[in-house]
């Protein structure tokens, strides 16, 4: 056993029972034992976000056969009481971040969608929009400090097993680093929306790109009901 697996005994990722049959396979590979060992490693030395229990939120919020559009992003917010496990989302009172503020200027440009008062997306997560980040983890204010770690595996794991299914899905894919998924999907069954990345960096790119009615569009042309992409104001819940 390694110094790190030590470190790990006890100390396992629960994946939510919607996606276990589907993903049964990684969960057996040594990869995800050395990937589990140091998180568990990195949590028992320094802050990590998100919290314990929270990895697979994303996976909790949006059933396996529910998933209608993944949005990728890249890693967690890596500031305090931003991440949650889903990506782009912050829980309810936390300051919008940037990218998510773009995200939504993009969507009332492009749908006449309200701009909510936060960036709690559980809205969109449970009309099928699985809010996945390529790693899970990240230690505190030290940006892709998780990258390279086991966790890419994993979520090519996922987009593959949501590609494999039969039930058509749109994947979007923003920026670089997103868009070199792109092998992993089946387009000849899916819809793939691709575009530039809501970031500051690239954010006047991302303006006038219309992902949203893009999507919404793709799952009209399946036959699925599209996504209602307003988030419910603080106020009003």
């Amino acid at each position: 056993m390694t110094e790190l697996a030590e470190v790990a005994v006890g100390t396992e990722f629960e994946v939510p029972e919607s996606w276990r049959e589907a993903l049964a396979g990684e969960l057996e590979k040594p990869y995800f034992a050395e990937l589990t060992a140091f998180v568990a490693a990195q949590r028992a030395e320094h802050q990590v976000f998100p919290p314990s229990g929270q990895e697979f939120s994303a996976l909790a919020a949006t059933p396996y056969h529910g998933v209608r559009v993944l949005v990728l992003g890249q890693d967690p917010y890596h500031d305090d009481g931003q991440a949650h496990g889903m990506s782009f989302s912050v829980l309810p009172g936390v300051k919008t971040p940037p990218s998510l503020r773009n995200m939504f200027k993009e969507l009332h440009a492009d749908l006449g969608v309200p701009t909510p008062d936060n960036g709690y997306l559980m809205h969109w997560a449970e009309q099928g929009v699985l809010l996945l980040n390529a790693v899970l983890t990240v230690r505190a204010h030290e940006a892709n400090s998780h990258k390279g770690k086991g966790w890419e595996k994993f979520t090519d794991a996922v987009i593959k097993a949501v590609s494999d299914r039969e039930e058509p899905c749109v994947f979007v894919l923003w920026g670089n680093y997103a868009k070199k998924k792109l092998p992993l999907i089946d387009t000849s069954r899916h819809v793939v929306v691709q575009g530039a990345h809501p970031s500051p960096l690239s954010a006047k790119l991302f303006f006038g790109s219309k992902p949203f009615s893009q999507i919404n569009e793709a799952l009209e042309g399946f036959g699925s009901e599209p996504i209602d992409w307003r988030v419910p104001d603080l106020k009003s819940v």
